[in-house]
């Protein structure tokens, strides 16, 4: 676990978060292209592009599910909630795909959770 995790799935979410509030954009086509663009940038910076682009793209599913629920300090939590759950489970999971999906799931959850029993909420930009 790097700090570079933490920024790369902080990245994904943000973006994505941001892009996706484009009227012919949308939430899937922000991932789409984010991801895209993320891994072939890791793959000409000589990083892990497959752990990198993995974090990356389940950002993306954070950003995806978040502009009608979170506001910025959410999104951020669950960002790095996520980063922290994708790298412990990914050794119990065997694979990227199912530690990818449950990650992003659980660290989603886990938020709304909070913000349903009455932790402090940060404000929606989606005005």
């Amino acid at each position: 676990m790097s700090l570079l995790s933490i920024i790369v799935s902080l990245l994904g979410a943000f973006l994505t978060f941001f892009l996706a509030k484009y009227d012919r954009v949308g939430a899937i086509r922000a991932s789409a292209t984010l991801s895209i663009v993320a891994y072939t940038l890791f793959l000409f910076l000589d990083l892990n592009a497959e752990l990198y682009s993995m974090l990356f793209f389940g950002g993306t599913f954070i950003g995806m599910s978040a502009p009608k629920r979170f506001g910025f300090y959410t999104l951020c939590s669950a960002s790095i909630l996520f980063s922290f759950l994708f790298h412990y489970l990914v050794p119990l999971l065997n694979s990227y795909g199912g530690a990818l999906g449950l990650s992003a799931f659980l660290s989603v959850c886990v938020c709304h959770l909070a913000i349903q029993l009455g932790a402090p909420r940060s404000q929606s930009r989606n005005k």
